[in-house]
């Protein structure tokens, strides 16, 4: 038995017919850092097909899982740029899957490959070795991986980071109901699984939030707050939200969002809101509701200040962010501008945030805290825009960072070192699982439809797959966007220790200055740029 086996770097992909670089056999970390490499394996044997075993030891704690390779339509828009790895429909690498027990099967014809997690390793130097065996329990292939982990633990995440979670999508893979135990049970095992990967802001609830959702059609419903509507009015209650807000902490979750106020692209309308009527579960606003109309404008009232109250109980009134509409085009402007100043009268003191494009939103003064896509940033740096924050989502496709299936790994990664130039105070994700075609005019199973049955490029719309025990099962570009912002932590530590004018010097040494369009294409420079910062922050903590 035969078998060609290669330690591969974490920004690169192992295509089943493609041919890994290999040769990555070292690397440092800060402590509390998860340091990841992959090996991948193709045997030599003429008969083509037969099985050995994996053994992957060290003495620092391991987590070792298989990379699956997804099933790939729509790849890329037709008129991306040429950093793309592939842009055909076919099978790429990116579920990161369990090992099962057993043997490991080697075939002549295709790439296998392991992704590696070394986790909690001591300050020192450290040695994972990777082996084949045959039946026999002969080693025939051997490689090492040396690891020095720096002195100096990895500061506390600054970074407000989102990526937008949907109950719904939970509820129809699974096939529980909403708010049952079964439910809550499946949404904390994803929502622990988003903040050991950074994210550490949750969107909420309150209503069901208007995103994706075709003009007239809904979402299943998914509201923590309970309406009842009597003769007096609007009456509110919080068990549910309490109970939110409990296992998102417990969690670990610092930041909640609040769902937007008004429908998506442009707050003409008001989001779906059900109520008790007469002890009937009723729809008592949306897409037949106008946004500024006086109905809807005095539950607003109601609700926000009783919202407001909640808050200031459960002690989260200062790390609550509040949407008026997500992504409104400047022919919306207007129409946003009069959502936002009825909401405004009750938001005093909370800041707002949204998606959008357009600068004009923030010299108008209709956005105080704008959230611009990566490819119109520019002019929000610029403006000197303080507290600036940026998002992607299917439309940062050009030139612009991503974590679609079929960008190369550094172009996902490079996103910490360009938050890191910009002083950028938080980011936003459409989507940590998004499981709905376009509109959620019905859901998808992604393990099979991984474009979201065409709406999204490949691996745009969800970070995590579902696994079949209600866990959710991570990818390779949830670990890429993780070493993002470990790479932006790292700066940030090396920044405390000298200044910003250093660490930069070393980000842009021998290169072009950095920006969300340019930035080095090449897969060793983040790898080189690590381990230059990493010895910079040793140098200095002795």
């Amino acid at each position: 038995m035969r078998v060609d086996l290669r330690l591969v770097s974490p920004v690169e992909k192992v295509f089943v017919d493609g041919e890994p670089r290999g040769g990555y056999d070292r690397a440092s970390a800060l402590m509390g850092e998860t340091a990841s490499f992959q090996a991948a394996w193709k045997g030599l044997e003429p008969e083509g097909r037969y099985y050995g075993k994996l053994q992957v030891t060290g003495d620092v704690p391991l987590h070792v899982r298989y990379v699956r390779s997804m099933p790939v339509c729509f790849a890329a828009m037709p008129d991306s740029d040429d950093d793309y790895l592939r842009t055909t429909p076919g099978l790429y690498p990116d579920a990161l899957e369990e090992l099962q027990p057993g043997g490991t099967l080697v075939c002549s014809w295709k790439w296998e490959c392991v992704w590696i997690d070394i986790e909690g390793a001591p300050a020192g130097d450290h040695t994972v070795t990777v082996e084949f065996m045959d039946e026999a329990g002969a080693c025939v292939a051997r490689k090492e991986f040396a690891l020095h982990v720096v002195n100096a633990r990895l500061p506390e995440q600054e970074l407000i980071h989102t990526k937008w979670f949907h109950c719904d999508s939970l509820c129809q893979y699974y096939g529980v109901e909403m708010w049952s135990e079964k439910f809550w049970e499946i949404c904390e095992n994803f929502v622990k699984c988003a903040v050991k990967r950074g994210i550490n802001m949750l969107l909420t609830p309150i209503h069901t939030p208007p995103l994706d959702t075709a003009v007239g059609g809904e979402r299943m419903t998914c509201q923590l707050v309970d309406v009842r509507l009597g003769n007096c009015g609007y009456e509110f209650g919080f068990e549910k939200f309490e109970r939110w807000v409990e296992m998102a902490r417990r969690c670990g979750v610092k930041y909640f969002e609040m769902a937007h106020l008004f429908t998506q692209w442009g707050a003409r309308h008001a989001p779906k809101i059900v109520a008790d009527v007469d002890g009937v579960e009723t729809q008592i606003f949306g897409w037949d509701t106008e946004a500024t109309g006086d109905e809807y404008v005095d539950f607003l009232h109601s609700y926000l200040a009783a919202i407001k109250a909640e808050l200031e109980k459960l002690g989260i009134a200062g790390c609550t962010y509040f949407h008026i509409s997500d992504e409104p085009g400047i022919e919306m402007l207007a129409d946003y501008r009069a959502a936002r100043d009825y909401a405004m009268h009750d938001l005093q003191g909370y800041p707002v945030i949204d998606a959008l494009s357009n600068y004009e939103f923030y010299t108008s003064g209709a956005v105080e805290k704008p959230v611009p896509a990566v490819n119109h940033i520019e002019p929000f740096i610029e403006g000197g825009v303080p507290g600036l924050w940026a998002y992607y989502c299917i439309g940062q496709y050009y030139k612009t960072t991503n974590t679609f299936m079929s960008m190369p790994g550094q172009r996902t990664r490079i996103l910490g070192v360009q938050l890191y130039k910009y002083d950028i105070e938080g980011f936003l994700h459409w989507a940590f699982n998004f499981y709905n075609s376009q509109g959620s005019t019905h859901p998808i199973n992604p393990w099979i439809a991984t474009d979201c049955d065409g709406f999204a490029p490949a691996g745009d719309a969800f970070q995590v797959y579902p696994g079949a025990d209600g866990k959710p099962v991570e990818s390779l570009r949830m670990m890429l966007a993780d070493e993002a912002i470990s790479d932006l932590r790292a700066l940030k530590l090396l920044e405390s220790l000298t200044d910003k004018a250093f660490v930069m010097s070393i980000v842009e040494d021998g290169i072009a200055p950095i920006t969300f369009k340019e930035y080095p294409r090449d897969a060793d420079y983040l790898i080189d740029l690590r381990r230059r910062v990493n010895s910079e922050i040793e140098k200095r903590i002795g």
